[in-house]
């Protein structure tokens, strides 16, 4: 089962809390401050790997958590990062980001990492909240929650030689002659829903990967029929073999035929229309085909294409596109110069985060004061410690919330809200 396209969701792992401790040594009547801080979260990543050729895996778990920071320990130590989860997919996997479809990563190489969930950083512990006039603080930060989101995985095949027309041109069957592969093949549109692969081999040392992609109609590039996973295909290859019925045996017209799936690959991708294409006039053998032959050539012939005259049924001109093929993609693979850029990549991925602008409102009798700052501060708000308190109205009153109140006529004993924080307002 070939499957081409999976939605997932992934977290990062949550920070370690801080701690509140104190030194208890010999000799050291009064140990200061020494909570340690909080381990960082686990990443989530994505690595390429090429033992895997489907998203097939992903159809059946859809949740993927990576590890959390440990707590920090007393003395000063550091709690235990939390290890990132890896989850490997296969060479050609496109990650996009489900919410807005923007492009996170093009695995195209083996080895090639995308890092799409960052994990939480860790709370820091009550050491690092001593000051000359805070001796004894007894609050610590709580870890960062991990990047969490939904991620696209579209996986694009990796073959080098394309197969490409209408639906019932004969595309399967040149594929099962041409390779070992045994697609299906059927007299109705749409035979080929995923992509079928199969190895051609043309001498000793010599062979290249074809692939009989999904049929393309008119309006693919619009997302008709099997429109965009056609195109989403195609991408990938470095030749194309344009499979044209001449026979007209469904009706249609070939040249029409031809002009028009071209004109689908430049909508989509001028880069597509500029791919190396030979053209495959299928289906010599019916009644009729050799006269057709001569008028699509002549006309394809004119645009600047090579044409062949190819029965897949009977295997006859087949050997010969197929050795053209393979020399056109040789010179491609030359003009890409693949071996200098062979690397593995990393790519690096931060969500882009709804940040609060500090803003205050008056709700039934309370203040209620919002904002990413003041919000992430108060969740780490000890209120019955003296130290943590006088901590957080420092930090409100460098922040201006003090004065922004003042200004909406605040009187002392109203109260005032930062998420479940509560307390009376006195000057």
């Amino acid at each position: 089962m070939f499957v081409d396209v999976a939605k997932i969701y992934v977290k990062a792992g949550d920070g370690g809390d801080g701690i509140v401790a104190f030194r208890r040594e010999k000799y050291v009547p009064a140990g200061g401050p020494a909570g340690g801080d909080g381990g960082k979260g686990g990443d989530v990543i994505f690595v390429a790997d090429r033992e895997l050729n489907t998203l097939l895996d992903f159809k059946y778990k859809r949740h993927y958590k990576a590890q959390n920071g440990e707590r920090g320990g007393p003395n000063n130590m550091h709690g235990k990062d939390g290890e990132d989860l890896i989850i490997k997919v296969p060479v050609g996997t496109v990650i996009k980001d489900a919410e807005t479809g923007e492009t996170i990563a093009d695995l195209s190489r083996e080895g090639d990492r995308a890092i799409v969930a960052h994990g939480g950083r860790g709370g820091r512990g009550n050491a690092h909240f001593a000051t000359a006039t805070r001796q004894v603080p007894r609050f610590a930060e709580v870890g960062e929650k991990g990047d969490e989101l939904w991620v696209i995985l579209e996986l694009k095949v990796l073959a080098d030689v394309g197969l490409i027309g209408y639906p019932n041109v004969g595309k399967s069957t040149f594929l099962s002659v041409a390779t070992n592969a045994k697609p299906e093949i059927a007299n109705y549109p749409f035979t080929t829903k995923y992509p079928n692969l199969g190895i051609v081999y043309i001498s000793e040392g010599e062979s290249f990967v074809l692939a009989d992609i999904p049929g393309l109609i008119e309006g693919a590039s619009e997302g008709a029929g099997l429109g965009h996973q056609f195109l989403r295909h195609v991408e990938r290859t470095k030749v194309l073999i344009h499979v044209v019925d001449v026979s007209g045996s469904e009706g249609r017209e070939p040249v029409e035929d031809f002009i028009k799936i071209n004109d689908e690959l430049k909508k989509y991708s001028p880069e597509l229309a500029q791919k190396p294409q030979i053209v495959a006039a299928n289906k010599m053998d019916l009644p009729d085909a050799q006269a057709y032959f001569e008028l699509f050539k002549e006309e394809i012939e004119k645009i600047g294409y090579e044409v062949y005259p190819v029965s897949a049924a009977t295997g006859m001109g087949v050997r010969e596109v197929l050795k053209r093929a393979y020399e056109l993609l040789k010179q491609q693979k030359m003009l890409d110069n693949e071996q200098e850029d062979a690397k593995p990549r990393t790519f690096v991925y931060y969500k882009k985060k709804d940040v609060k602008p500090l803003s205050i409102r008056k709700e039934n009798g309370v203040y209620v004061v919002e904002g990413t700052v003041v919000e992430k501060v108060a969740r780490n708000i000890v209120l019955n410690d003296h130290d943590s308190f006088r901590y957080f109205q420092n930090f409100l009153n460098k922040l201006g919330v003090f004065d922004k109140l003042r200004e909406m006529g605040i009187q002392d004993g109203d109260i005032v809200r930062i998420l479940d924080v509560e307390f009376e307002y006195y000057e």
